[in-house]
């Protein structure tokens, strides 16, 4: 009578578990590095672009002695370019300010006239109209975005957190865009500044009810106040800030 032969099931060796933990290790640890890279990238993009928004309103201010966006519209349409400004050689808008020597807190006309006016002189690239008239008009046709497609303003305001008080004088300042993770903006604060979101010069700004609207609100979750820190813990994806000029 023949015997039935019975193979045996080999499980995997200890050396083929530590290779496979290896491999699997060295993915991962190509994905952080990916993510920590992709993260660098970010806050440089957001550094940069601050940086280069700062260059050209204080160029725009040597050049022509007066403020982007508070300029009155016949001045810009004069001294600029008739050819490249909305409101200029009889078409409808009104791409300038008051005049008055200072962008206006909550002014959404000079906020918008700044990225015309600057654009229209060859500061920044792109073309803006600078015609937006609130929140819900100001998006990617009237102002340059951030890193995460979102639009700056670069305007006048006290709408950021101070860590003396309720009292918040009005600063100019850059305003740097909402969707932004507060891991990113702790990296940035570290990178410019004192990495503290209620002083120094770049500052978380408020929850709701900003001097623009939307576009200066931030969600909940991205500022620990009781500590005065960005509450990286909490992932928070819903960001703003302003850097103060």
């Amino acid at each position: 009578m023949k015997r039935l032969k019975i193979s045996k099931q080999q499980g995997f060796t200890l050396v083929e578990i530590a290779i496979v933990l290896v491999i699997i290790g060295l993915l991962l640890g190509g994905i952080l590095k990916g993510q920590e890279l992709i993260n660098s990238a970010k806050v440089r993009s957001l550094a940069d672009q601050n940086s280069s928004v700062q260059a050209a309103y204080y160029g725009f201010i040597d050049r022509y002695r007066a403020v982007p966006g508070d300029m009155d519209k016949d001045e810009a349409c004069k001294v600029i370019g008739a050819n490249t400004l909305v409101g200029c050689s009889g078409v409808t808008g009104t791409a300038g300010g008051n005049g008055n020597g200072r962008l206006d807190k909550g002014n959404w006309q000079e906020a918008s006239a700044v990225w015309a006016h600057l654009s229209a002189a060859n500061f920044i690239v792109g073309e803006y109209p600078g015609t937006a008239t609130n929140a819900s008009s100001y998006d990617a046709t009237q102002a340059p975005l951030n890193a995460f497609q979102q639009p700056i303003l670069l305007g006048s305001t006290s709408s950021y957190l101070d860590a003396g008080g309720s009292t918040v004088p009005e600063r100019l300042g850059l305003i740097l865009g909402r969707s932004t993770p507060v891991n990113i903006l702790s990296q940035l604060d570290i990178k410019i500044d004192n990495g503290k979101p209620m002083s120094g010069v770049l500052r978380a700004t408020k929850q709701t009810g900003g001097d623009y609207g939307a576009i200066s609100d931030r969600s909940t979750g991205c500022v620990d106040t009781t500590n005065k820190i960005w509450d990286v813990a909490k992932e928070t994806q819903d960001c703003n800030s302003i850097y103060l000029y």
